[in-house]
């Protein structure tokens, strides 16, 4: 098999940590050349400058493993539409393609990155690998993630309920490959740093915590401002310690950054623009609770036992389990929900999205010549027998057609 280069593109703290264990299953690789195409707020001072954290995780100590590079692309400024940051992408993303000549491109999830990312690489008759399709997700992320999901031609689904939706939106059986939820591999593993070493660093003086994250809701701004004010009410009013995370950057993150102005200097409250991942699963690992709408109280918290609470509809119709409490926008649900998340004893861990062993099984996928063969020229595949078509009929001759026709 021919040496092939393939690219990762990154927007966000959280899919960077969900491809990182791909990079690295491809690290000595001889047969894979591979590079990052980091953008969205990793470039952005306002929400941590993120892209430290990657070239600390792929620094001048690993370019001799054979990490080839890291392309930083600044695609927005504070404020710009979604629909102007799609753009910006895809100009800058184009560029770096056509000098880096990819023949694989890997996305994740349903960020307007990944869409640029395989829009650039349809058109481009590059291979375009999905990691994570196939998933139900709130407001505008799910007309995202299915967009990419029918633009890309190889799919890395999380389980087999993912897989099944995806064969139900018309995508080849040959084409999807279910390993399991990436950073699932990072939260079992050895690597992460102990309790008291991330508490620390961050100077965060709790034993007992809970993480609070909560994200825009684009397609309903006011909702956006209700639950951000609702939970700020509800942790000044519970006796709880949290470290709370700032949102991701869609539209109305300003809202919730405006509402958490009221928890700045408090005894109880650490804020932090963003954590490293290893430090933030750590914290995750031995907090209370996780309280907010983030994806983390969907998928991984489940990993850990961790009791989680899922304010509003951004999560809606996503996995249930024992250990997930879904309530309403308003303060007496949220600070019920609190006591009842402290109080809770530790649920058993849940595996619904993967054991682990993700990176494995896509190096695993990557081996195989045939996936390199498939289609760029993708087709639709019917699920049912289409129905018959519609065959004419014999005009009717009888005496009552005769008569129609007289009248005529």
């Amino acid at each position: 098999m021919p040496k092939r280069k393939i690219l990762f593109i990154s927007g966000t703290r959280a899919d960077f940590g969900k491809i990182r264990p791909l990079i690295q299953a491809l690290d000595n690789d001889a047969r894979f050349e591979h590079s990052l195409f980091a953008t969205g707020m990793h470039t952005l001072a306002r929400y941590g400058f993120t892209v430290d954290e990657i070239f600390k995780t792929f620094g001048s100590a690993r370019l001799e493993k054979g990490f080839r590079n890291v392309h930083v692309f600044m695609n927005q400024v504070h404020g710009e539409s979604m629909d102007l940051v799609l753009a910006n992408t895809i100009f800058g993303l184009s560029r770096y393609v056509s000098e880096y000549q990819p023949d694989m491109i890997v996305v994740h999830g349903d960020r307007v990155e990944a869409l640029a990312g395989a829009l650039v690489g349809s058109m481009r008759n590059i291979l375009v690998a999905h990691i994570e399709g196939g998933e139900l997700s709130g407001t505008i992320d799910e007309l995202i993630r299915h967009s990419i999901s029918k633009v890309a031609h190889l799919h890395f689904t999380a389980n087999e309920e993912t897989r099944d939706r995806l064969i139900q939106m018309g995508e080849r059986r040959e084409s999807i490959f279910t390993i399991g939820s990436p950073d699932i591999d990072i939260m079992l593993s050895d690597d992460l740093p102990d309790l008291e070493e991330v508490r620390a660093y961050y100077g965060i003086p709790f034993e007992r915590y809970a993480v609070a994250l909560l994200h825009p809701v684009t397609t309903n701004p006011a909702e956006t401002r209700r639950e951000a004010r609702a939970m700020v009410k509800a942790m000044l009013a519970s006796p709880h310690n949290f470290v709370v995370i700032y949102p991701n950057n869609d539209t109305g993150s300003d809202f919730i950054l405006q509402e958490y102005e009221c928890l700045k200097g408090h005894a109880r409250i650490r804020i932090y623009p963003s954590l490293r991942l290893t430090s933030f699963l750590t914290l995750l690992k031995h907090a209370d609770f996780l309280v907010g709408n983030s994806s983390a109280g969907v998928r991984e918290t489940p990993v850990y036992g961790v009791p989680s609470i899922n304010i509003g509809s951004r999560q809606a119709n996503r996995f249930v389990c024992p250990s997930i409490a879904n309530v309403a926008g308003r303060v007496p649900d949220i600070l019920t929900a609190m006591e009842n998340a402290r109080a809770a004893t530790c649920f058993e861990p849940v595996y619904h999205f993967g054991r682990g062993d993700s990176a494995r099984h896509f190096r695993a996928a990557l081996a195989d010549e045939a996936v390199w063969q498939t289609p760029r020229q993708k087709q639709f595949v019917d699920i049912i027998q289409p129905l018959p078509t519609p065959q004419p009929q014999a005009e009717k001759t009888g005496p009552r057609s005769r008569r129609l026709a007289l009248v005529k």
